[in-house]
């Protein structure tokens, strides 16, 4: 086929709701599709004026070849002026956790955000658009310009589809105690406790969530689906939505945190840092913990988790975002070389990839269950907000590449923060010291995670089902933009 420089590049603008762990997978999405077609494709992230530099970030992180002929630029357009929100206060990984609900709120609030959304669509005249589920007016946006619209999911199909599915059967106001059971789901089936369910599926919140109906009219008007995982990961789950009549196509692209970044252990002082102590360490040998970037942990469980660790004999590298908070008196001491803390951002795929990483404790954020798909890392789950609990029994019940940190039963455990029952430092230390023990469970799950790790980097490869679905995408935004056959460089 005819190579030569097309008249004209597909001009792709990706919209991704405000938090990092939304706006990181939108960024590698638009670096993965400037790389399927080089010359070919232009992607741009779209972002408010603040969250700019989280997709700078993401990108520099993807190394030199990021500025090469591969073409992903940033745009940004106004946050709207939210009541109770400071100035430049934009994201979910930088608002007081009181005021979370403020961000989401004008996520989901057509009136007040898809003027701005809109007028930069006009003004950059893409030729299309992937958008973020919560801003399902660009479906009709993309319509009114004539142009293909793709909503792109960052968080698996598992979790996406339990919601849907809990929304459909009427779970919705669910107050008091009780267990939730998904329906439509293949064996084994998947119960989860009213407290652990998201709360829009919990109680009438003041967030003006938009209607199911409206939300699946939207994808139903959009060229299809994009979801950041892999076919041998939730195959399961994967067909359902198209099989549901809820999207017109899908396409499994991930894990898009694939291949690793170049960059990604040496960037950063804290980066040298944590992977230089790694170095010193036998493998297998260090538990990591780390809670994400929307997670607020209070100080009276920080300092049941350091006492846990402590308590557990094992080393650790633990990253928390408390920058003020101080461990007990005389722990540091006490722990010595046997552990490292790191505040703030830690390079978590490095960290993961390391041979001293035996283990991750992890919130079960989707960006975090990917990364140590990718690495063949087991976990030890702690689930905190939203989706996380949902996620989690995918992790422990159908992967089976891990288990709890609190076992069932143990104690109450909660989306809403102020019901969650503290976890004490005796079953932190139980659980890290039991599945890093050699034979123990940590290892079963460890060869059932290194299993996955070779299908996902295998999907990601050349002619893998990831990397099949990704051209497949660019293919049929180019053939719905109607640019030609010509335009698609072998």
């Amino acid at each position: 086929m005819d190579s030569a420089e097309p008249s004209k590049k597909l001009r792709i603008l990706l919209m991704p709701f405000f938090a990092t762990s939304h706006i990181g997978p939108f960024t590698d999405l638009a670096f993965h599709l400037a790389a399927a077609r080089p010359g070919v494709v232009e992607a741009t992230v779209a972002v408010t004026t603040a969250n700019a530099s989280v997709v700078r970030a993401a990108l520099a992180r993807r190394g030199p070849s990021a500025s090469g002929n591969i073409a992903v630029e940033v745009a940004t357009y106004p946050f709207p002026a939210v009541d109770g929100l400071p100035p430049g206060v934009e994201n979910l990984s930088t608002v007081a956790a009181a005021d979370a609900w403020r961000i989401d709120a004008s996520a989901f609030d057509e009136k007040l955000l898809r003027p701005a959304q809109e007028g930069l669509v006009r003004e950059r005249a893409p030729d299309a658009i992937v958008t973020d589920i919560h801003f399902f007016w660009n479906a009709d946006v993309a319509a009114a310009l004539g142009v293909p619209c793709v909503t792109f999911h960052a968080i698996g199909t598992f979790a996406t589809l339990a919601m849907r599915h809990l929304i459909a059967a009427g779970v919705h106001n669910a107050a008091g105690g009780g267990v939730a059971t998904v329906p439509g789901f293949p064996s084994p089936d998947i119960q989860v406790p009213i407290t652990e369910l998201p709360e829009f599926l919990r109680s009438q919140s003041i967030i003006r969530f938009p209607s199911s109906d409206r939300m699946i009219s939207s994808g139903k008007r959009c060229l299809g689906l994009a979801v950041n995982t892999f076919f041998d990961l939730e195959h399961g789950y994967c067909d359902m939505y198209v099989r549901n009549g809820q999207v017109k196509r899908a396409y499994f692209v991930g894990p898009l945190s694939l291949p690793s970044p170049p960059a990604a252990a040496s960037a950063g002082g804290d980066s040298h840092q944590c992977i230089r102590w790694l170095d010193t360490k036998p493998a297998q040998s260090v538990v990591y913990l780390c809670f994400g970037s929307l997670t607020h942990v209070s100080e009276a469980q920080l300092r049941e988790l350091a006492l846990g660790l402590e308590a557990s004999g094992k080393r650790f590298l633990w990253v928390v975002r408390a920058e003020t908070w101080a461990p007990p008196e005389g722990w540091k001491e006490r722990v010595g070389g046997r552990g490292m803390v790191v505040t703030g951002w830690a390079p978590q795929t490095a960290i993961l990839e390391h041979p001293a990483v035996g283990a991750f404790v992890t919130h079960c954020g989707w960006n975090s269950v990917l990364e140590t798909v990718a690495a063949g890392v087991p976990v030890l789950t702690w689930p905190m907000v939203v989706e996380q609990f949902i996620t989690e029994r995918f992790v422990t019940q159908v992967l089976q590449i891990g288990r709890r940190v609190w076992p069932e039963g143990a104690g109450v455990r909660s989306t809403r923060s102020e019901e969650h029952e503290l976890v004490p430092a005796a079953a932190v230390a139980q659980a890290v010291a039991a599945f890093l023990e050699p034979g123990g469970p940590g290892d079963t799950a460890r060869t059932r995670v290194k299993e996955l790790s070779v299908k996902a980097h295998a999907a990601v490869g050349e002619g893998g089902s990831s990397h099949s679905d990704l051209h497949l995408l660019v293919d049929d935004l180019i053939e719905a933009r109607g640019l030609g056959a010509e335009t698609t460089v072998q």
